[in-house]
């Protein structure tokens, strides 16, 4: 899609394609309404801007939209093999260990129970290793460290997705 497309897009589609970047629906609503961008570098800094902006409520929304890694096959399909994965969030990802994925398991249900949200990490580039390490580094947190966290975390994924959206 290009720049010119998204800024005259009916709402309808510029809140489609806002969403699949974060599904924080105030974070949509801000950067739909914020339309027509002069370059990419104004649709960035809005999209930060629009981020900072908003409660707690809202950031939960925007982790809300991301799949929980909650089981084993879960977790064996999502780090089955790099090729597959090549073209996905992942695709840095090596084979895991039997052991990392059930240690990724138990850490992201861990981290459910802990914090009433889940895990969330910009996974691209990162091996299961490194997302194990990751996830047992931000276990003793704080509910308010981690919520701090996890909005910077999400922030550079929708960076990601409005470099692949453009």
């Amino acid at each position: 899609m290009s720049l010119e497309t998204l800024n005259t897009a009916t709402i309808e589609q510029a809140t489609d394609s806002f969403i699949q970047c974060c599904t924080s629906s105030a974070w949509v609503n801000a950067m739909v309404a914020a339309r027509p961008y002069a370059d990419e570098h104004g649709l960035v800094k809005q999209a930060d801007l629009a981020w900072q902006d908003l409660q707690q409520a809202d950031y939960l929304e925007a982790f809300d939209g991301h799949p929980q890694i909650g089981n084993v096959e879960t977790l064996r399909a999502k780090y089955a093999n790099t090729k597959a994965l090549a073209s996905g969030e992942q695709s840095a990802v090596n084979e895991a260990s039997e052991q990392v994925l059930l240690d990724l398991a138990k850490g992201n249900a861990d981290y459910l129970n802990k914090f009433g949200f889940i895990f969330i990490v910009c996974a691209t580039g990162k091996s299961a290793i490194q997302m194990l390490a990751l996830l047992q580094a931000r276990l003793p947190n704080d509910r308010a460290t981690e919520l701090s966290n996890a909005a910077a975390e999400q922030r550079k994924i929708f960076h990601l997705r409005l470099e692949k959206l453009l």
